[in-house]
């Protein structure tokens, strides 16, 4: 029973990576969310344009800002999927540590964008608020609840993976739900209308990453 659970150990550092096939896909939806970045969402205004305050009617605020920031998560992503392909190692100590405290910096403005909601002051329907505040903070808080209970059986760089995914589809979902009355042509809203269909591959990534690590703790429980 002990060298069972050596072996396992030894099997957790591995990193064992996923099919070629799986990680081609991933890829190709990270590079959308990156093109996400510089295509309009919503009133001709991309995530870039939010963070550099370029807003219609030279409206643009703090909440804009920290709404388009975690769209850039898309970039650490990107970056992990090409490690999968190109390097031996698919993440390092050093890089994990930036990917969580970027995921940490975009989960809190993502909370204080919702804080409008939260107070009533965000002049939507009570529809929209609740949508915005039950998806935003419930992704967040489904997914770090499971995460910590999973912890030893996810694969670390999987772990910043379910964090990427995590803090982006909570803010993601808040924008779709927002803009999602935004109105023009469709040019004019082509980020909103990516955001639409990647965010399915995501969640699907998310829910395939707890499988795997459920899996293995079966194992493990079954192996003592």
């Amino acid at each position: 029973m002990g060298n069972q659970d050596k072996n396992y150990t030894a099997t957790q550092s591995e990193e064992v990576r996923v099919p070629t096939s799986l990680n081609a896909i991933a890829l190709l939806v990270s590079l959308l969310a990156g093109i996400v970045v510089f295509l309009p969402f919503a009133l001709d205004t991309s995530p870039l344009n939010a963070v550099m305050l370029r807003v219609p009617g030279n409206q643009g605020n703090w909440w804009h800002a920290f709404v388009g920031a975690p769209f850039f998560l898309a970039f650490p992503m990107i970056w992990l999927r090409l490690r999968a392909f190109f390097s031996k190692q698919l993440s390092t100590p050093a890089g994990r540590r930036i990917i969580w405290i970027t995921v940490g910096l975009s989960i809190w403005a993502t909370i204080l964008v919702e804080a409008p909601f939260l107070l009533h002051l965000a002049g939507t329907s009570e529809w929209q608020r609740l949508s915005v505040l039950s998806l935003g903070l419930g992704i967040v808080i489904a997914s770090a609840t499971t995460l910590v209970l999973h912890r030893r059986h996810i694969f670390p760089t999987r772990a910043c993976l379910v964090g990427l995914n995590t803090a982006y589809l909570a803010n993601a979902a808040l924008c779709l739900i927002v803009y999602s009355s935004a109105t023009g042509p469709i040019r004019s809203r082509s980020g909103w209308l990516v955001t639409m269909v990647i965010v399915w591959p995501m969640v699907l990534e998310i829910l395939w990453i707890f499988i795997q690590s459920s899996k293995a703790q079966t194992l493990v429980a079954v192996d003592r």
